[in-house]
């Protein structure tokens, strides 16, 4: 590690024993100038307390670029020009967790149909008219057309009703009951039945308030204990549901340090024949999870920040990451495991790992409800 300009004496300033060259035979400790700029004691101490040297560079390209090699290299004994792989991830993984695992805060606002909004509905049925016509199916099939045109204007009908306060469905729907009880038209009971889902969802925004309507529903209509018990989770979830996401997105880093030996264990089932120890395979693990945080680290910002997390560029680039994903694994469980036909191998550990990684999801999942409620 390059640590500032050494002395010309030959006695170390710890122990007193002779020292030949940089470093003493007898403590270790190197053999440097007592005085230096701020900056060099700044950047030496980060680079101790870290061990983010040059080891740590020659450690980032051969890990990105040469999968499974920097395992083998280590495990062979050549360890002087390569960064300890739990040092390295620990500060990988910090840095990560840092920048591309900050959650966003959501800010919910309710939805408002305005006039330009009804007038582009307009135009959209008109538009509809006129390819509908020039196909000749208003003319030759009035009914499809007809059915087209209201499935069209219900949908409208379903966002704008959506946009309404509780006491103006209320008011929508007596209404609307009326006409249906003086007319019987099936058009309009479908409707009614859609609206009352919207309006019973607006109405149970609470528990008590669910329960509250329970009370007035006609006795085979009612909820039955398990219904009942999911209606109440499902509507303690979505009214704390920034305060859960936040929670579970704070706890990723456990989540992804407990699910690494797992991992690790899962790589050993499917390469039992190799006969290495599981350290071995935790430490190949390690180094891939290492990669991993290294490139979602330059990918995420930019996912988040400058294109959007729903822009088509951001699509590009996760997919991109994927592709990278299955590139270093099949090549890392190649050089590693000195094995030809790794693809099958591959695609078993990716599906134990994508299902713990759900169970362990549902699990922080619950506890983080429990907690909540």
């Amino acid at each position: 590690m390059s640590a500032g300009k050494y002395r010309k004496e030959h006695n170390c300033l710890n122990c007193g024993s002779h020292v030949e060259k940089h470093y003493c035979s007898d403590c270790g400790q190197p053999n440097l100038e007592l005085k230096e700029s701020f900056w060099g004691f700044i950047s030496h101490s980060i680079a101790h307390y870290f061990h983010f040297d040059n080891k740590f560079f020659q450690t980032l390209t051969p890990l990105l670029t040469q999968p499974g090699q920097v395992t083998l290299d280590y495990l062979a004994g050549k360890r002087a020009r390569y960064i300890n792989p739990v040092s390295m991830y620990i500060f990988v993984s910090i840095v990560y967790f840092l920048v591309a695992y900050s959650p966003e805060h959501k800010s919910k606002e309710k939805e408002h149909v305005s006039v330009e909004t009804q007038n582009k509905q307009k135009a959209a049925l008109d538009s509809v008219d006129k390819r509908l016509g020039a196909a000749g199916i208003l003319k030759h099939a009035p009914g499809i057309a007809s059915d087209v045109r209201q499935g069209i204007k219900e949908d409208i009908d379903k966002g704008t009703f959506k946009s309404m306060t509780f006491n103006q469905q209320s008011a929508v729907l007596a209404d609307l009951k009326k006409q249906n009880k003086a007319s019987r038209s099936d058009s309009l009971a479908r409707i009614i039945t859609k609206f009352s889902e919207i309006h019973d969802e607006r109405n149970d925004s609470t528990y008590e308030a669910y329960l509250n309507r329970q009370k007035h529903l006609p006795l085979l209509e009612k909820d039955n204990w398990f219904e009942r018990m999911i209606k109440k989770r499902s509507i303690t979830l979505g009214a704390k549901s920034e305060v859960i996401e936040e929670t579970l997105e704070h706890n990723r880093p456990k989540q992804y340090f407990l699910l690494m030996p797992l991992l690790a264990l899962f790589i050993m089932w499917n390469f039992r024949r190799n006969h290495i120890y599981y350290l071995d395979h935790l430490i190949f693990t390690i180094h891939g999870m290492t990669a991993y945080f290294i490139i979602s680290i330059f990918t995420q910002p930019i996912i988040k920040y400058i294109f959007g997390t729903d822009s088509i560029i951001s699509t590009i680039i996760k997919i991109g990451v994927v592709v990278w994903i299955c590139w270093y694994m099949f090549n890392a469980l190649k050089v590693f495991y000195q094995r030809q036909k790794v693809v099958g191998k591959m695609l078993m550990i990716f599906i134990l790992y994508y299902v713990a990684f759900r169970l362990t999801e549902m699990i922080m999942l619950n506890l983080i409800y429990y907690v909540a409620v």
